[in-house]
């Protein structure tokens, strides 16, 4: 049976170069100089300021989705990295030049020469949570009790981050129900209240929530809702429901080096959904894992073909609470949490305690349009081709306006976390 190729090449400007071993041809590879070095030409769209942060802390945000995928293998993941990213940023401006060297190199920072890295950030954040987009992301930094924080860290936090420390009252009770209030206020109530208790030998706390609903550019038509088998392995199927659209506009590609195929669902306000499907059922996701980059995942932005299918996808409601403090120890920031220095901040001897992520993602059948979009003409196809999201999945939420990574999902049971 035929099948649609697309052998996907990427060069990595920022962050791990999984991709370069992929497939191509040779009009693919960078021209050789006169040292025989390969010559990489950056590509235009990353030349833009706010393009290549959201580049640089979206590879932040594959390591930490790879340490944290490792650490569950056997388990969903959803991740919203850019929450993080964001409060390990704006912990950075107190930290000293040691200190801060070390989560700039996390942040891929080390490799952009940009002389107004926070302020970037600023224009970046506002970027991405514009009204349109339906994505709501917010970060805080949280204090020991009692703490005195120099006003010179305050003032640049509150220009380039929008936010304001928090400081512990040291009663727990209390603590967790402003921390509570604060994310209700932030996600306008679309995350669940915690009951986790804050400890009580906190120094710094970092805490990051997200929030995304999705909607579609073409709705799926409800009536054609079902419940469907999904194959968890081999041997294993649970009924789930399932949307489907039996002429689906999407873009699609088959990547013959990770053996998957890969298909884009447009969403309102300029952001798509990337999906990773492997050709067999399985839950080792380790080879589309490894290769996902922010240059990998632009170079199939650009790759992909807009065709017609009959599609298949389940409808999907998660959320996450819980502690990504084991997997940022596992990334080289080891050190925030051993003898870090932020006399930036005050005067004491602190250190980084706990990192929270908080996060809640759902799509459904809500979409703008009953019709595809006059814009994305079909390639004419002479066999049927069908994408069913009814096995282990990756998928990637990307902000195509900017190129940042916004959520990431790796869904073996689409049930729940």
């Amino acid at each position: 049976m035929q099948a649609l190729m697309l052998l996907l090449w990427a060069g990595a400007l920022l962050g791990p170069g999984s991709c370069q071993d992929n497939a191509g041809s040779l009009e693919d590879s960078p021209a050789p100089d006169t040292t025989g070095v390969p010559v990489e030409e950056e590509d235009p769209f990353f030349k833009v300021p706010v393009n290549k942060l959201a580049a640089a802390i979206s590879n932040f945000g594959y390591d930490l989705y790879r340490v944290r995928s490792s650490l569950s293998p056997t388990a969903n993941v959803l991740l919203s990295p850019l929450s993080v990213a964001t409060a390990l940023s704006a912990l950075s401006l107190g930290a000293e030049q040691r200190t801060e060297s070390t989560i700039h190199r996390a942040l891929y920072y080390d490799l952009i020469s940009n002389p107004d890295i926070h302020g970037t950030y600023k224009e970046l954040l506002a970027a991405v949570t514009a009204p349109q987009k339906n994505f709501k992301s917010a970060s805080r930094i949280i204090f020991e009790r009692k703490l005195r924080i120099k006003s010179s860290f305050v003032a640049p936090l509150e220009k380039s981050y929008g936010t304001r420390p928090r400081i512990l009252t040291g009663n727990s009770r209390l603590d967790l129900q402003e921390v509570n209030n604060w994310v209700q206020a932030q996600m306008k109530g679309k995350i669940a209240r915690s009951t986790r208790e804050i400890p009580s030998e906190i120094s710094i706390l970092l805490l990051g929530v997200a929030y995304f609903k999705g909607q579609w550019v073409t709705k799926f038509d409800p009536r054609k809702t079902s419940l469907e088998d999904f194959h968890l392995d081999e041997e294993r199927t649970v009924r789930v429901p399932m949307m489907s659209d039996p002429k689906a506009t999407l873009r699609y590609g088959l990547d013959s080096d990770l053996s998957c195929k890969i298909a884009q669902l447009p969403l309102t306000g300029s952001m798509s959904i990337i999906f990773f499907l492997p050709l067999k059922v399985t839950q080792n996701l380790t080879m589309i894992e490894e290769s996902l980059t922010s240059e990998f995942i632009h170079d199939i932005d650009r790759e992909l073909k807009t065709i017609q299918a009959v599609l298949t996808i389940p409808k999907l409601k998660l959320s996450y609470e819980g502690e990504v403090t084991k997997s940022l120890q596992e990334m080289k920031l080891q050190s925030l949490f051993d003898s870090p220095d932020f006399s930036k901040i005050t005067g004491k001897p602190i250190k980084l305690t706990q990192v929270e992520h908080r996060g809640g993602f759902e799509w459904n059948e809500d979409g703008a349009s009953t019709a595809p979009s006059a814009g994305l003409q079909p390639a004419r196809l002479t066999f049927p081709l069908d994408y069913h999201l009814n096995q282990p999945f990756i998928f990637v939420l990307r902000d195509t306006d900017t190129g940042a990574l916004l959520f990431i999902g790796k869904i073996l049971d689409p049930r729940g976390i």
